[in-house]
């Protein structure tokens, strides 16, 4: 039977340590239960060995699906550990803990030192009288607008452990959703790097050997033979010029990423693109709905709700097609027939909402909308993967095809060899 090793927290809010044998996790947390103890964190011994190595182990299971909980080193708060300290926080409440001690709880259990520094500030502005989510709001940069409201929802209506699980549930769903597509993407980037490379060291390192050969014949060269020895002498020769090149469209990529109207200038056009556009949408959709939900099921009225989720979207189109529906629905329009007139929201989701608006479940309609452009994603990406990753192949099959033929024509032509 596998080994637990476990933190959580006596009624009388002692923090308690240990190792205990259960055959699955659920086990563990039902045991440390029937012991009167509030299970925090639960980790198989192994996992937990190679999480204090600094590797993690993806079957290793905690109360936060975590097994490095709070990494050691670093500066600044990372999103899981803000998702982990939302969920300990909410575990504590619910059990009945004041917050001060769950606040002094949280300080004890963590890791790393900007962790730690974070939690004291809130511990000593809770302490001073100050609600959590104003001592929340002292911390704009990591507690977003989003989150700040959602607890100052849960504080009005007295469930904050609730509201706070609820608010890891959607920070954990959204971490979901990126992780996936980040991981889709990893290979078509490697495959991409891997081709960039190749390339070039044929055009640095192999093709110039050949020029020599080339000039001590005396004849004519192709012009694609031509266009391929330059380049490769121009790399070989200009290499800095090109890595600053390249350095500097990244700078003034950046730099136009970052300037609000070239941003949105940008979206539009992303939002244009035949497959990156279908996906930017459906993700944008999905972020929308269930922010909205989370929203609204823990009692932010609509407008309000609008207003804050607009922090959740990143292009630049759908937060002004969000303006546009909050300044119509403040008219008595709805949200549903605003949403359809702005041409962003696919017109599937605007139906559902506009069904949940006339029957009054909005929330419910909402997570629904979310779910099923979480599965589109979720196909988009593994259709935009089967079709990018033959392509990508085929043209770096082009590529070296077209630098082999650009090599091997004169040199058969040399030896009077027909190709």
């Amino acid at each position: 039977m596998p080994l637990f090793q476990y933190k959580a927290v006596s009624p009388a809010g002692d923090v308690q340590e240990g190792v205990l044998d259960a055959g699955s996790y659920d086990g563990a947390q039902a045991h440390l239960k029937s012991m009167g103890l509030i299970p925090i964190r639960a980790i198989e011994v192994g996992a937990a060995a190679q999480a204090a190595e600094g590797s993690a182990q993806p079957g290793a299971r905690g109360f936060l699906t975590s097994a490095t909980l709070m990494p050691s080193g670093g500066a600044h708060i990372r999103p899981n550990e803000l998702t982990i300290l939302t969920r300990e926080l909410a575990t504590l409440l619910k059990a009945g803990l004041p917050l001060d001690r769950s606040l002094e709880i949280l300080i004890n259990l963590a890791e790393r030192a900007p962790v730690r520094t974070l939690l004291q500030e809130i511990r000593n502005e809770v302490r001073g009288g100050a609600a959590l989510s104003k001592a929340l709001d002292q911390h704009r940069n990591v507690f977003s607008r989003f989150y700040v409201n959602m607890v100052r929802a849960g504080e009005a209506g007295g469930a904050l452990g609730g509201v706070l699980m609820r608010l890891a549930d959607h920070l954990e769903r959204a971490k979901d959703l990126r992780d996936s597509v980040v991981s889709s993407l990893i290979y078509p980037v490697i495959l991409m790097l891997v081709a960039v490379a190749s390339v070039g060291m044929l055009l640095v390192f192999v093709v110039p050997q050949f020029k020599q050969i080339f000039d001590q014949s005396g004849k004519a060269l192709p012009g694609v033979t031509e266009v391929v020895l330059g380049a490769g002498l121009f790399l070989r020769e200009y290499w800095m010029i090109v890595v600053a090149a390249v350095l500097l469209v990244v700078w003034l990529l950046s730099r136009s990423w970052s300037n609000p109207a070239s941003r949105a200038r940008w979206d539009a056009r992303l939002l244009g693109w035949p497959v990156a556009g279908h996906l930017i949408a459906r993700l944008e959709m999905a972020r929308f709905a269930r922010s909205l939900a989370t929203l609204l099921q823990n009692g932010v009225p609509l407008l309000a709700a609008l207003s804050i989720l607009k922090e959740t979207l990143g292009n630049a189109v759908f937060r002004a097609a969000v303006d546009v529906v909050s300044r119509e629905l403040k008219e008595g329009r709805g949200m549903a027939k605003p949403m359809l007139e702005t041409q962003v929201f696919p017109k599937l989701a605007v139906q559902m909402i506009a069904v949940g608006e006339e029957t009054g479940q909005l929330d419910a309609m909402l997570l629904q909308v979310a779910d099923v452009y979480d599965r589109e994603v979720a196909s988009s990406i593994k259709r935009a993967l089967a079709l990018l990753q033959p392509v990508m192949i085929i043209g770096l099959a082009l590529v070296i095809g077209l630098l082999i033929f650009a090599i091997a024509s004169p040199m058969f032509d040399m030896m009077d060899i027909p190709f």
